[in-house]
């Protein structure tokens, strides 16, 4: 398996949600977090070149996005990447909770953390609809 794909820090993707609500807690406002949040996208595995590509392109981002995915042992395990600072950081926070988990912890794992955590509400428009095509990209490559 290549060095891109995202190996989970927590055991399930309930944990990671509940982790990354309190890490975004510990901050007072929404710059805070958006410079915790770009933190993120820094640590993210380098992205292949050979995959920036349009059959590895998200639809419906702003920005340029790119997802891959591998099956390994019953579990999916997604690499990613943004040309946009904020939103590499939304695709690590997005991989942290669905990579390397079964597929039906996946389907069972609704994006509606991105609302609860008030992320979709916080970013513009454009940038909140790219993040829910991202989630449903995972969610739809799981599905498969």
């Amino acid at each position: 398996m290549s060095d891109a794909y995202l190996v989970p820090q927590e055991d399930t993707a309930a944990a990671a949600i509940e982790e990354i609500e309190a890490e975004l807690g510990l901050f007072d406002d929404w710059m805070e977090r958006y410079q915790y949040i770009i933190e993120m996208g820094r640590k993210l595995p380098p992205f292949p070149e050979k995959w920036q590509d349009d059959a590895h392109r998200v639809p419906g981002c702003q920005s340029q996005v790119w997802l891959e995915a591998v099956e390994r042992d019953g579990k999916l395990f997604f690499a990613g990447a943004s040309d946009a600072a904020i939103v590499q950081g939304l695709v690590a926070l997005l991989l942290r909770v669905y990579s390397g988990r079964p597929k039906s912890e996946i389907l069972g794992t609704r994006p509606v953390f991105l609302h609860d955590m008030g992320l979709v509400k916080a970013l513009s428009t454009n940038r909140g609809n790219g993040v829910e095509a991202m989630a449903q990209a995972i969610q739809k490559r799981a599905s498969h």
